[in-house]
Formats: C-alpha cells, sequence, structure tokens
C-alpha cells in the first residue's frame, strides 16, 4: 500500500483518487476550494463534476495543501493546466527531495510554451516529475471501465513505480521514456477535438471526422518530431489514441464546446455552457506559438485560433482548408 495525495478534486483527480483507493492506497483528495471539499465529505460524490461516481469512506479529503503533500510516496498533480505553474509553486516549500510527482493534466503553457512537466521540474526542482495520460474519460475511468494509459518519466524505474501504483484489471498502464512526445499529444489533441466539435456543430458527417483527424495527427506528430518526440508515441495511445476519442466521444469537453461554437455560440458563450475548463481553448496559442518556433505548418490549428480570437466563422475556416494548395499527401512517397 502507497500513501498518495491528488492535487485538485476536479473530474480527473476524482476519477484517479477512485483507481488509486480500489488499488488498496491510502488515498487523501485536495482541493483549494474549501466550499468543494466539503460538499465532497457531505456527498462523497463529485454531483457537478463527476456524478453517479461514489468517493469511498477510506479516502481523506482535505483543503490543507501541508497536509496533503506531507510524506507521500507519490503526488498526483490534477489541477487544470493554467493552474500548473501556481499550484506547483505553493507545493514547493512542502515537497520532499526526489518526491515523485505524476501530472495528469493536459497543456502547454502559453507564455512559455513548457510542458506541465517541464513546469514542475522549474518549479520543484528537489522532485522528480512524471506524466500519466492516454484516451481516458473520467466518467468512464470512475465507473471501472475498461481503459489504457501510458506512464511517462525521466526514468524506467519512475514510469514503472506508477504504473504499478495505478493499474488494474480495468485500468492498464504501459511504460515510457518520451515524455515530451506524450505531453504534446495530449494537449494538442484538445485544439483538433474543438475543430472536430464544430465540425459536428455544422452539421457535417463521419467523412470530416475522419479527416480532421487524420490530418490533425499529422500535425502534431509533424511538430513532435521536430521538438524531438519520437514517431512510435504519436501512433499510440496517448497520440492518435487520444486524439481519436476527444474527437469522437460524448464526454469531450473540447468536442462539446466546439460544437457549441459551430452552432453559433461565442467562444465565451460555449465555455459557459460546458461548465468545465476547456483545455484546448488554453492550448491553441500555445500551439500556433510552439508552429512559429519551430517552422512547422498547422493549418487546422490555425484555423481554430482564428475562429477562437478573430471572430471567423466556421464555414470560412473549413472553406480555407478545402481550398488549400494542391499537394501530396506523402511527399516523400514521390522521391
Amino acid at each position: 500500500m502507497a500513501k498518495v495525495s491528488v492535487i485538485g478534486a476536479g473530474s480527473w483527480g476524482t476519477a484517479l483518487a477512485v483507481v488509486l483507493n480500489n488499488n488498496g492506497h491510502q488515498v487523501t483528495i485536495w482541493s483549494a476550494i474549501e466550499e468543494e471539499i466539503q460538499m465532497l465529505k457531505e456527498k462523497r460524490e463529485h454531483v457537478a463534476k463527476l456524478p453517479g461516481v461514489k468517493l469511498a469512506e477510506g479516502i481523506e479529503l482535505t483543503a490543507d495543501l501541508k497536509k496533503a503533500a506531507a510524506e507521500r510516496d507519490l503526488l498526483v498533480l490534477a489541477v487544470p493546466s493554467v493552474y500548473t505553474r501556481s499550484t506547483a509553486a505553493d507545493m514547493k516549500p512542502l515537497v520532499q527531495e526526489q518526491q515523485l510527482i505524476v501530472n495528469v493534466a493536459k497543456g502547454i503553457e502559453e507564455k512559455t510554451l513548457m510542458t506541465l512537466t517541464d513546469i514542475i521540474e522549474e518549479e520543484i526542482p528537489q522532485a522528480r516529475a512524471a506524466v500519466l495520460s492516454g484516451p481516458s474519460h473520467a466518467e468512464e475511468v470512475g465507473k471501472g471501465l475498461p481503459t489504457t494509459c501510458v506512464a511517462g518519466a525521466r526514468t524506467r524505474e519512475a514510469a514503472e513505480y506508477v504504473q504499478n501504483i495505478f493499474m488494474n484489471d480495468v485500468f492498464r498502464v504501459y511504460t515510457s521514456s518520451d515524455m515530451l512526445g506524450i505531453e504534446l499529444g495530449g494537449a494538442l489533441k484538445n485544439v483538433i477535438a474543438l475543430a472536430a466539435g464544430m465540425a459536428d456543430g455544422l452539421g457535417y458527417g463521419d467523412n470530416t471526422k475522419a479527416a480532421l483527424i487524420t490530418r490533425g495527427i499529422t500535425e502534431i506528430g509533424r511538430l513532435a518530431l521536430a521538438m524531438g518526440a519520437k514517431y512510435e508515441t504519436l501512433s499510440g495511445l496517448t497520440g492518435i489514441g487520444d486524439l481519436i476519442v476527444t474527437c469522437a466521444s460524448v464526454h469531450s469537453r473540447n468536442r462539446k464546446a466546439g460544437m457549441l461554437i459551430g452552432q453559433g455560440r461565442t467562444m465565451e458563450e460555449a465555455v459557459l455552457e460546458v461548465n468545465m475548463v476547456v483545455e484546448g481553448i488554453y492550448s491553441a496559442k500555445a500551439a500556433i506559438g510552439l508552429s512559429e518556433k519551430y517552422h512547422v505548418p498547422m493549418p487546422i490549428i490555425e484555423q481554430v485560433n482564428q475562429v477562437l480570437f478573430q471572430n471567423k466563422s466556421v464555414k470560412e475556416a473549413v472553406h480555407e482548408l478545402m481550398m488549400r494548395d494542391k499537394k501530396p499527401e506523402h511527399e516523400e512517397l514521390w522521391a
């Protein structure tokens, strides 16, 4: 049995706490919001974000970060990506030397273009950072539906430790050394999912969805390879796997927000209606920043940014994508 604290009481953090408790670990959930912790204590369920998934009595709930971070075998950082840096900064004086922290959020910091594990390592230099990611909607994980993820770390030992802590008969975990590829796939697929949702909002069909998924992974893959990530990662669970589920699932908040925008809502109206953090909106500008930095064209992500932040209509964005210059699908095949 391990002592594990989940830092963040959203739907994903709550679902992972259930997995960890079912695995026999001593689990604590922390939230910065006192009212949220009180609600969880009273209801033993996150009524707003993860209805129907009950928290066992053995799961401890606290708003005291010092209590949550002290003497833990593993810290699971599950706050939305926009709060990763501030939360990590608050954690720094509480974290022991060589403490393993596994990030489970998905995003790229807009101003610095840093991955979330890079932020953890910068803010908490005494810690070891890892990542857990994959096609894994909290609604299904919380109910115990079969799910697969990937644990990434700098060392095989750390990745296998995370694997052993989380894995069970309905939550299978693989390991990988490619933390960069895992995080890029997890963050950028949310932007493509916004596009997929926009297409759904316009009433487009399966052909359109398939095009967005395949051309979307091409864009993500080109950037990831330019940054030093591995092809195998983007063709695996945290690349194409996560992209498929986020573009197609009824649980996807990014797809839902995009669908509302496709139906005519503004970005702000869509976010309010989803009533959860829409990570793709935060990652969209960062994706363009990375595209420019590494000189990798990302036409779908560029059009998503123009719809979100420049008031371009979704139909106009689709037209521009369809009418781009003619080209081979893979230039190297003509060589």
